[in-house]
């Protein structure tokens, strides 16, 4: 990515990745499909504990966000040791973290399902669906950060390999053990909880061995496995902000999750089949937002900011048209979207409400993330958090409160109310969110104040204090 034209290398670089998004959006669709097959309750059970169980998987997304920044820019700087000791040191940190994360998970399992609103039949599949996922955690950490270290190095192919191997075996296990086919048990949401384990784990074993062969740009060298403080030190430093960007965005998933289920099961339901049928953009702009990462780390590491601007500029106008497109047949063909799915007439009816409002809007969503990768392959991920901060909490979730709910407040002289729209003034509180955080990501990038980079080059003056 550091030279020749920039469009074609960033094509060559982001299609092994929207196909792998695409299967592992396919994957999930394909969950709720075999899910939808057995109850509105179970439907609307997944709906809640995705986003939750993806609360502690988004430490993960710290790991690979420092991971990327870190391995793209000792690439482009032509430290290829440096880059192989970052990914010993970031395997060492995926094992241990998830470990931690997947036992304090499945011990207060129970109280979370609770937390989140989940009450009778919804509460037994919830609960069914998300014991399995913590003991998953592990693996899942693992061949996240897997895929994490190829795309810095430049690999995207055989992170896409990787997705294929994982989405493939979890789409074929769905309907034997969801809906119990041939000698399999009709474990319903509890069996697309085991299918997605069984993929995980298989995927880690083949990370693991790709890694260790070496082949593919990066190295996992066995004498590498040692603490490296100050390694390990800048993998949290530059970690921790993506962290807890992750785990905001995951936990306003969940707020917004719990502020839908209480309008009933029924909008809950179209609320998780849409964010679903949603993902098509996410899996669009978080490929493209990727390989944006690599290609700001990369021309940063070789001193070339003005390129790394260029890079992100385009992937960000590319990633637009494209998902207006995709917004455009959202509005046009609402109900058939929703009944591949689901049969449930009154859901049905309430996701066309959902598709319609969001799917005019949809680029905005993809065009941030694409920013927010040029801000993480600097290795600026707290610029990016602070964006997820804003489009979450400071607009989505308060504008939820706001447009959907009846209420009334008095300080003083002034009265402020909420405008009562009901479930629909949720769905519009993301459109908004969506416009005005995108527009401010935008201003923010063309300040440029992320060229600096995270890695130290050669030659470069000592710090006088």
């Amino acid at each position: 990515m550091t030279t020749g034209a920039i469009t074609p290398k960033l094509v060559s670089l982001s299609w092994p990745l929207v196909a792998g998004n695409l299967l592992q959006t396919f994957y999930n669709l394909a969950d709720m499909f075999w899910v939808g097959r057995v109850s509105p309750e179970a439907v609307a059970a997944v709906s809640l504990m995705f986003p939750t169980s993806w609360m502690f998987v988004s430490v993960a997304m710290g790991l690979t966000a420092a991971s990327v920044a870190l391995v793209s820019q000792h690439v482009g700087a032509g430290n290829d040791r440096e880059a192989d000791n970052v990914v010993a040191q970031t395997t060492m940190l995926t094992v241990a973290m998830g470990l931690v994360l997947s036992t304090v998970g499945y011990t207060f399992r129970e109280p979370l399902v609770s937390l989140v609103g989940a009450e009778g039949q919804v509460y037994t599949e919830a609960l069914a669906y998300i014991e399995v996922l913590f003991v998953a955690i592990p693996f899942t950490f693992l061949f996240f950060v897997f895929r994490a270290v190829l795309r810095g190095a430049g690999d995207t192919k055989t992170a896409m390999w990787l997705m294929v191997l994982s989405a493939g075996l979890n789409v074929i296990l769905d309907p034997f053990l969801i809906l119990g086919y041939g000698p399999f048990p009709a474990w319903g949401t509890r069996g697309a909880a085991v299918a997605t384990l069984i993929s995980r784990v298989l995927v880690a074993i083949a990370g693991v061995f790709v890694l260790l062969k070496g082949d593919w740009g990066v190295r996992l060298r066995l004498e590498d496995l040692r603490p490296d403080w100050p390694v390990l030190k800048k993998l949290v430093g530059v970690g921790y902000p993506a962290t807890i960007d992750g785990a905001a965005r995951s936990f306003a998933a969940v707020a917004m999750a719990a502020l839908v289920a209480r309008f009933g099961p029924i909008p809950t339901a179209a609320y998780g089949v849409g964010v679903r049928l949603m993902s098509v953009s996410w899996t669009v702009s978080g490929a493209v937002g990727q390989a944006t990462a690599t290609g700001v780390g990369q021309n940063l590491g070789a001193d070339t900011p003005d390129r790394a601007a260029e890079v992100t500029w385009k992937a960000t106008g590319g990633t637009m048209a494209v998902l207006f497109g995709a917004g455009a047949l959202m509005y046009a063909f609402p109900a058939e979207a929703m009944r591949i799915f689901i049969d449930d007439a009154a859901v049905v009816a309430e996701g066309v409400n959902f598709l319609r409002i969001i799917g005019p809007f949809l680029a905005f969503f993809g065009g941030l993330m694409v920013v927010q990768g040029g801000f993480r392959g600097a290795g600026d991920t707290r610029t990016a958090m602070i964006l997820s901060f804003l489009s979450r909490w400071i607009l989505r979730i308060p504008l939820a409160l706001l447009f959907g709910y009846q209420w009334a407040v008095s300080v003083g002289a002034l009265s402020l109310s909420g405008f009562a729209w009901g479930v629909n003034g949720l769905w519009w509180a993301w459109s908004a969110s969506a416009i005005g955080s995108f527009l401010i990501g935008v201003l923010w990038f063309s300040l440029g104040n992320w060229e600096e980079g995270v890695v130290e080059k050669e030659g470069a003056a000592a710090p006088s204090d």
